[in-house]
């Protein structure tokens, strides 16, 4: 609050890899036959005041073309009339703030792959060969390792007919998913159910020598989800936490440095700390020569971007056209654009 602290505003923009993908004659909802040109390999921020068509261009058009072309997707894209650039382009990810699962058996272990290597880990000990158990003895989601009184969900729905249901703990397992024998087998002195139970943070330690291990449970500290814990249901995470998960688990897959990401509103009910990591992670991304757009308002973030289209001049009728596109400073030296003339402090600091 004090200004100490700030994200600060890149010393050069990056140049792109010189290829583009062009949206020509887009006239969806407000847009005024508009053609917009996304350089890839940067970081492109798409502004504008509200219901300038922002959402329109990009998820209705840009999001939809894309997905049509490379994943044989039926969605129809909104009214344009032709797009170019897109064989420059092998991946679309659209990272959005949808629950990474929908019910408990979810968690941050299993979304991002790193539950099957700690369930490896556990079957390679001598305790687990000389019982016999195999990999799925240590999953909650089959018959064997788990509790069967609550079908591996640690929690008893209790059916309340008039009233909202009430879950409880399991009285068998005491909500920790296993039956006694799997939580017999212990890695470095613990057991399966209390390593679901440590902090992203305490994982990290815990598996500095397992890489494998390591590497994945790296990317969601770097996604400053530290204090989340490996077992924590799906269901409870909000919003901005599961789409920084759905960032950990890209973050880990080989790139190609053709993908584009598509982010809408990534920073909203972020701390400015949130989202100098938030922004950290998106540069990775960029600096691997993937592209990134994020639709976006806040100024911290669009000041940071190599590139900006800049929707307007107001919103719904009197919106639709672009008003500035270029680097933040070709932005802020347009008088036409009203997030130029904000962004023009921000720049100056």
């Amino acid at each position: 609050m004090s200004g100490k602290r700030a994200i600060p505003v890149p010393l050069d923009r990056r140049a792109g890899n010189g290829r583009f993908i062009e949206i020509a004659g887009a006239q969806e909802h407000n847009l005024q036959n508009i053609t917009a040109r996304f350089p890839l390999g940067k970081f492109i921020a798409v502004t504008g005041v509200s219901g300038s068509g922002k959402s329109t261009l990009v998820n209705s058009i840009l999001k939809k073309a894309i997905a049509q072309k490379l994943n044989r997707n039926s969605d129809k894209p909104g009214k344009f009339k032709k797009m170019t650039g897109i064989e420059h382009v092998d991946r679309l990810i659209d990272i959005d703030q949808s629950p990474i699962g929908r019910t408990p058996r979810s968690n941050p272990a299993t979304y991002t792959g790193v539950f099957d290597d700690i369930r490896d880990l556990f079957a390679k000990t001598n305790e687990a060969k000389i019982r016999g158990y195999k990999k799925g003895r240590f999953s909650f989601n089959v018959k064997g390792g788990r509790c069967e009184a609550c079908s591996g969900d640690g929690i008893i729905k209790i059916e309340m007919h008039f009233l909202p249901d009430v879950y409880v703990a399991c009285e068998v397992c005491h909500g920790t998913r296993y039956n006694s024998e799997t939580l017999e087998v212990h890695y470095k002195e613990k057991n399966i159910a209390q390593v679901l139970d440590m902090t992203v943070n305490d994982a990290v330690d815990f598996f500095q020598h397992i890489p494998k291990i390591a590497r994945k449970l790296q990317t969601i500290k770097d996604v400053g989800l530290g204090y989340v814990t490996l077992g924590q249901p799906a269901t409870t995470l909000s919003g901005g936490e599961a789409q920084r998960m759905k960032l950990a688990s890209e973050l880990h897959k080989r790139s190609t440095g053709k993908s584009f990401y598509i982010l809408d509103e990534p920073t909203t009910g972020l701390h400015t700390e949130d989202i100098a990591k938030l922004l950290h992670v998106l540069e990775r991304f960029v600096d691997d020569g993937n592209t990134v757009l994020v639709i976006e308002h806040n100024l911290d973030v669009i000041k940071t971007a190599d590139h900006i289209i800049d929707l307007g001049p107001e919103g719904g009728v009197g919106g639709g056209t672009i008003i500035a596109s270029g680097t933040p400073e070709e932005v802020a030296a347009n008088p036409a654009s009203y997030t130029g003339q904000y962004l023009k402090g921000k720049l100056e600091k």
